[in-house]
């Protein structure tokens, strides 16, 4: 299944750095306003120690991690929701997305111009939230007129759809995003169709200065306090040190290079895990000499519907899943092992497929 975030914030905040950290598909990054025009697309590999794991101990032709989609989104300003600078391309490019990173600027940086003019992230924070919530009211309105009238006639359906909708406008028109709105699946599938902008799920990243990246700043602190209330997660990242790591190809040298900075992983890293529980997304995993794969379920899928994602047939005609834990490989080696010690599984279609499960399908069509 495809994972695809989309970078958004105001212009100069440093998504392209970000972006350019992520992909090696190099945005333009440039001291002024929509340097992106068009979305940039990098496909990013997920880093998994799990794989490296598993390829010492079956030695495969070929290892294939999983993959998220970064999509760098052109800078919004205010204005964005009737049109102005490049947002009607901005708000479109986020509808297609399956969450939102929003980088929030918690630097100061004389020679890094603000489109505000000064640095005040909580304000960043808020005129892109409030642009999307405009939006969001447009498409609820427009779809109000359209239902109203039926519902007034006596039409059941429409009513609770009418009531549906009314929950969310009031929600927005009090300046919350519709995520925060404590909804009933009946109430999610009369906007499901709408495709709201503030529903999908966000992860706030705080883009600090170097000086910043262990003890935090003012602009962080402040940042932290004002989403407090929405249980959203706050990454902290310098943007700058992460696209200088993104240089380094020997994985000694990039270790001495974060050591300088006391950090022990690439906040790309921590960011891509984020994303990943953000969506209640984990990973599975197949294992032969051809092949060690990684694959992207959603947390609490049984066993057919993860096979479906290698191939619709697994999913038609599943049997049954042979399952493996890591620690079992580890401990005895190989497959034929395992199996003497009677360490693998035989599962049947209600099974609940666990993070770092390695499987074998057999199906029949």
């Amino acid at each position: 299944m495809g994972l695809r975030c989309g970078i958004v914030g105001l212009p100069n905040v440093g998504k392209s750095t970000l972006f350019n950290a992520l992909s090696n598909a190099k945005a333009e990054s440039a001291n002024y306003p929509f340097c992106t025009i068009e979305p940039n697309v990098g496909v990013i590999t997920v880093p998994d120690e799990r794989l490296q794991i598993l390829e010492e101990l079956v030695h495969p032709e070929r290892v294939l991690p999983t993959v998220i989609e970064f999509v760098d989104i052109a800078g919004l300003v205010k204005g964005a929701s009737k049109g102005e600078g490049l947002g009607n391309k901005f708000l479109a490019n986020i509808r297609e997305v399956d969450a939102i990173i929003h980088v929030v600027r918690c630097f100061d940086d004389p020679n890094i111009v603000h489109v505000a003019g000064g640095v005040d992230p909580v304000f960043d924070k808020d005129v892109i939230d409030t642009e999307l919530q405009l939006k969001d009211l447009e498409s609820i309105d427009k779809k109000i007129a359209k239902v109203e009238r039926t519902a007034k006639s006596g039409d059941a359906k429409a009513k609770k759809e009418f009531a549906s909708l009314q929950r969310f406008k009031q929600h927005l028109e009090s300046g919350k995003n519709a995520r925060s709105l404590d909804v009933s699946e009946e109430d999610l599938e009369a906007v499901e169709d709408l495709q709201l902008l503030t529903i999908k799920p966000v992860i706030y990243v705080a883009n600090v200065d170097e000086a910043s990246i262990q003890t935090g700043n003012e602009f962080l602190d402040a940042l932290k306090a004002h989403v407090a209330e929405e249980n959203a997660e706050v990454v902290v990242i310098s943007a700058a040190i992460e696209e200088q790591i993104a240089d380094f190809t020997d994985a000694e040298e990039k270790e001495m290079f974060l050591a300088e900075y006391g950090l022990t992983e690439s906040g790309l890293n921590r960011l891509i895990r984020a994303s990943y529980s953000l969506l209640n997304l984990i990973t599975y995993f197949t294992a032969g000499v051809k092949e060690v794969r990684a694959w992207t379920i959603q947390k609490g899928w049984k066993a057919p519907q993860a096979a479906g994602v290698i191939h619709s047939d697994f999913e038609k005609g599943f049997i049954r899943a042979e399952v493996i834990k890591l620690k079992d490989y580890v401990e005895y080696k190989t497959e034929a092992k395992i199996k003497e010690a009677g360490k693998m599984a035989v599962e049947g279609k209600e099974y609940v497929v666990q993070d770092g499960d390695i499987m074998h399908f057999r199906f029949n069509v």
